[in-house]
């Protein structure tokens, strides 16, 4: 079977109705092809109608399409128009594995004229939870209300077709989006999360589930990426964490081994010899701990690499959302939870998904000056999606 790559589009009402969360576990849990990039973005009016004027060409083979697409394609003109002189944020998952688009629309659905009625609807597909189709009671062939929740190419030359186009809209994009103004600048934060490697290692509910969780801050994603982080990214984003264990940890693994000495050996070790081992093995014990954080964040150890392989891209695979809103990072990680998730609060996230101080599922920035800075060393305003597609075209 060929390799394709296509897309999901998440539309700006599921956004704003904290679906994201939701539909992300649908497709992950489900789907055996490799999510490859995601990009926040707020379309123009040109793209807008561009999309909707993709939908109305595709050729259609009997009623139920024609009647599906004239939907959409109005519902994107629509909808993904700015209003107010304002843009609204979609979300563009990338998808790429063997027969993507048949697989996307098997999980996404369809949004036929037939469902009517609540006996008709399952939930097992993405539309059948999240989206809605009403037609007038007066009148069965009028539509009352119609919302898709996501939108997907029906085939690959579809989606090729559209995945340039999109393409070429992105690539001129912050991936930042700042679409709104508010009442009180002053109180807004931005504040980073990333949702780590172990959620990625197998398709899973868990990076959904996690995103639906924080939708319960009220706050709103500006901005998405997939990440591979380098060594040389892991290292300088985790150097204060590498100052903090070596002060943590030193003196308590020495005296650890010195009680082990006591035992093995026999004999009492001085006051002098402990701090000389707090000094020497305890900083190393730190060192290795600071170690193996980098490898679980970029499938690299950083002392067993060289130079050039420190800045490539790592083996592990990351999301990062970038949260706006009033106390961002205080409500942000107060959904988190602390570090350790022994310690952590029942209906955290790390309480729910992480095992321990390392493995703690997800990430979030401490202060508003943490976030800039962490942000700056993932280059959180670069995106890799429109370079994804670029290359597969080609």
């Amino acid at each position: 079977m060929a390799v394709e790559m296509s897309y999901v589009m998440i539309t700006p009402y599921t956004i704003v109705k904290s679906r994201t969360g939701g539909v992300i576990s649908r497709l992950l849990s489900r789907l055996d092809i490799d999510l490859v990039a995601g990009q926040m973005f707020a379309p123009s009016a040109e793209l807008a109608k561009r999309y909707a004027d993709s939908v109305r060409s595709h050729r259609m083979h009997d009623e139920v399409e024609r009647f599906s697409n004239n939907l959409i394609s109005t519902y994107i003109e629509r909808t993904f128009s700015p209003s107010e002189g304002r843009r609204h944020r979609v979300l563009m998952l990338l998808f790429r594995g063997e027969s993507a688009c048949r697989k996307l629309n098997e999980v996404i659905g369809t949004m036929h004229p037939e469902r009517r009625t609540l006996d008709t609807l399952t939930g097992e597909t993405v539309r059948d939870t999240y989206a809605d189709l009403v037609m007038s009671p007066h009148n069965p062939e009028e539509v009352s209300y119609f919302e898709p929740a996501v939108l997907t190419p029906p085939d690959a030359a579809t989606a090729a077709k559209n995945l340039r186009m999109f393409a070429d809209f992105v690539n001129g994009e912050s991936n930042i989006v700042s679409n709104i103004a508010y009442a009180n600048p002053d109180r807004i934060e931005r504040t980073l999360v990333i949702i780590k490697p172990d959620n990625w290692r197998y398709p899973s509910s868990r990076p959904g589930t996690i995103i639906d969780m924080f939708s319960r801050t009220g706050l709103r994603i500006i901005a998405c990426k997939l990440v591979q982080m380098s060594v040389a990214q892991a290292v300088e984003f985790y150097a204060p964490a590498e100052r903090i264990l070596k002060k943590k940890l030193a003196l308590p693994a020495a005296v650890q081994a010195r009680t082990v000495l006591e035992n093995h050996f026999g004999f009492s070790v001085s006051d002098d010899l402990e701090r000389c081992l707090a000094d020497t093995f305890g900083v190393e014990y730190a060192q290795e701990q600071f170690y193996r954080i980098v490898d679980f964040m970029s499938g690299i150890r950083p002392d067993a690499c060289d130079e050039e392989t420190r800045t490539r891209p790592g083996r592990v695979k990351s999301m990062v959302l970038v949260y706006e809103g009033e106390n961002a990072v205080e409500r942000i990680r107060s959904v988190l939870g602390p570090t350790d998730p022994t310690e952590a609060p029942n209906g955290t996230v790390r309480k729910e998904f992480g095992s321990d101080v390392m493995v703690n599922t997800a990430h979030a920035s401490d202060s508003p000056e943490s976030a800039q800075r962490e942000m700056k060393i993932i280059a959180v305003e670069k995106n890799d999606l429109a370079d994804r597609i670029y290359e597969y075209l080609a």
